[in-house]
């Protein structure tokens, strides 16, 4: 699925193309795609087109484009198959398209932006701007933390937060009122780098493990970030359709039972919440 890194590369990439650009027309081919949009497709036709894209942005693993009314945003979650691509205007239909956005932009041109997903668990809706502190945010994201790479995130707030939990460590890192955006790779990686067993309960950590921790989440995701995000098949690519190679610089995900890079020890993959966890038990000792 894709998380915090994966969806940033798409919001950068789309914003050069998106911002300052009209919305022509609106194709919607597959009505499973506005699951987020109750009012269903020709509301959500209506309400982008003649709008204008002001602005690119990003919280967690939701992206969304304001529109010049100052008062909405088209909001997209890619679910764990959903692309954003940008398309010339009259290319041929992707395989799994299911929206297009035809734009128009006073330096680029004429333009497409292309929501595909295979797996149909995005979605895409034009959703209301509230206040949230000095920012505008969707309803719809409006539950969920700040990200660790928001320059409003709160350190302080973060490792206090820790301290009122009892569960597992990593269960609190993917907790979305917690912080957002982790995801599954990129906690055991952090977990791995901190050297804390993932199953550590969270109030146990001291307030500098809890830092500590903290630092290498934003570690690693800035790495992923500069690395394009984690691709491990096709259904995650930017939106030039290229795959990110962060995959190649994983030390924990993803290798269970081959060495650790730090010490040489079996890399354990256990059961965790519907999916896995990989750790070293030799490095990352549960105390």
């Amino acid at each position: 699925m894709p998380e915090l890194p994966e969806v940033e590369v798409v919001r950068a990439g789309l914003e050069p193309a998106a911002v300052g650009s009209t919305i022509t027309a609106v194709s919607v081919f597959d009505p499973r795609a506005l699951t987020r949009h109750p009012a269903g497709v020709a509301d959500f036709v209506a309400r982008l087109e003649g709008r204008l894209f002001t602005a690119a942005s990003r919280r967690g693993k939701f992206l969304w484009l304001p529109l010049d009314d100052g008062a909405s945003a088209l909001v997209a979650h890619l679910g764990m198959s959903g692309q954003l691509l940008l398309r010339a205007p009259e290319s041929p239909a992707e395989r799994h398209e299911r929206v297009r956005l035809h734009l128009a932009h006073p330096v680029h041109g004429e333009l497409a932006i292309v929501f595909s997903d295979q797996r149909t668990f995005g979605s895409l809706a034009v959703d209301a701007l509230i206040h949230d502190g000095a920012s505008l945010i969707p309803t719809q994201v409006g539950h969920i933390a700040r990200d660790p790479v928001d320059e409003a995130f709160d350190d302080d707030r973060f490792v206090r937060a820790l301290a009122r939990k009892t569960s597992a460590v990593k269960r609190v890192l993917l907790d979305q009122s917690v912080v957002s955006g982790i995801g599954n790779i990129y906690a055991d990686e952090a977990l791995w780098a901190a050297r804390i067993h993932p199953e550590t309960p969270a109030d146990r950590l001291s307030s500098a493990a809890a830092r500590r921790l903290l630092a290498e989440v934003r570690h690693v995701l800035a790495k992923a970030l500069a690395e394009g995000g984690t691709s491990f098949d096709a259904q995650y690519v930017n939106v030039n359709g290229q795959a990110g190679y962060f995959a190649h610089s994983l030390n924990a995900y993803g290798r269970g039972g081959r060495p650790c890079p730090r010490c040489g020890g079996p890399i354990l993959r256990a059961a965790f919440m519907n999916r896995s966890s990989h750790y070293c038990p030799r490095c990352q000792r549960r105390r």
